[in-house]
């Protein structure tokens, strides 16, 4: 099918990432799929070129953005990877893991990208599309997700050109995003000890099987911001969020889950997987009717249900 059919961006094929490739090399921005969410890909080695992700999502100078290589080969030629690095990369790389590393001194990326840490947040996704635009470009991608910074993340194209619209050079459409929820962040601490710093798809039980169970909390707040998506309001729908909600008011616009039907339902049959593919596009559902309010149904806290919680607690913060 021709990209001019497409209602908005190109299609993710061979021509399409060859195009985005050249825009990312003359230091534009591009919104690419993940399996996670769409990101806002732009070169991480040019100061200028990171700015323009600032600028894009009116995003806080103060928070990081992740990194995006293809292997652990380039991983280690940006950040001080250790054996506990090396055993996380063996067991979910490429995929929904980014580790925040030691920046190396000879690195070469803009200083932005680190927002003033010592550190950089590395993931190498399992996307073919992003894949593909990482070998194609030769160069390691930031990367936050392609929506305006606090907004509800996207898991489509037209989610994209809803939140930033001409604020991104290019959009590449590879159609929805697999898992719908962002990345699982893990800080490897100098003294050995690890600490999730953003829950996310792959939960802290299958960390710890690899690392061993001597994490620090689930979150750093003593620490200030250390990786992208701590910020306490994030991915906000514009509308007031009530959380737990069995039942909705009459000016609510309720996201149900399992029994709870709701106006849209995260999962009908209760599926934590499958909630959360599908939580930021029933958040964009409901900051799209015509209710004031938003109400969620309860979501279980256990296994992915931690990660789809966090992200419901920071759109009703």
């Amino acid at each position: 099918m021709s990209a001019t059919k497409l209602p908005v961006g190109v299609w993710a094929d061979q021509a399409g990432i060859a195009q985005a490739a050249r825009v990312i090399a003359d230091g534009g921005t591009v919104a690419v799929p993940t399996e996670t969410v769409y990101g806002l890909a732009a070169r991480a080695d040019s100061d200028q070129a990171v700015a323009g992700i600032y600028r894009a999502k009116g995003r806080p100078d103060f928070n990081p953005l992740i990194v995006h290589v293809p292997d652990l080969a380039a991983a280690e030629r940006l950040a001080l990877v250790d054996d506990r690095a090396r055993a996380l990369a063996q067991a979910f790389w490429p995929g929904a893991l980014t580790m925040v590393l030691p920046r190396r001194a000879d690195a070469g990326l803009a200083a932005a990208v680190s927002a003033g840490l010592p550190t950089v947040a590395l993931r190498c996704p399992a996307h073919g599309v992003m894949q593909a635009l990482l070998r194609e470009s030769g160069l390691p991608l930031a990367a936050p997700s392609a929506n305006r910074s606090g907004g509800v993340s996207p898991t489509t194209a037209a989610h994209v050109a809803q939140s930033l619209g001409a604020r991104v050079d290019l959009i590449l459409d590879g159609g929805a995003s697999e898992q719908g929820i962002e990345s699982t962040i893990v800080g490897l601490r100098d003294d050995g000890s690890w600490a999730i710093l953003r829950p996310g798809p792959i939960e802290q039980a299958r960390i710890a099987a690899v690392l061993g169970d001597h994490a620090g909390a689930m979150t750093s707040v003593a620490r200030g911001i250390e990786a992208p998506g701590q910020l306490a309001s994030h991915y906000a729908p514009g509308k007031p969020v009530r959380l737990d909600a069995a039942a909705a008011e009459a000016d609510e616009f309720h996201i149900g889950f399992g029994a709870v039907a709701g106006d849209v339902n995260l999962s009908e049959t209760g599926d934590l997987a499958q909630a959360a593919a599908r939580l930021y596009a029933c958040l964009h559902a409901a900051a799209a009717a015509p209710k004031p309010r938003i109400a969620v149904a309860p979501v279980p806290q256990y296994g992915i249900g931690v990660a789809i919680n966090d992200r419901l607690g920071r759109a009703a913060s």
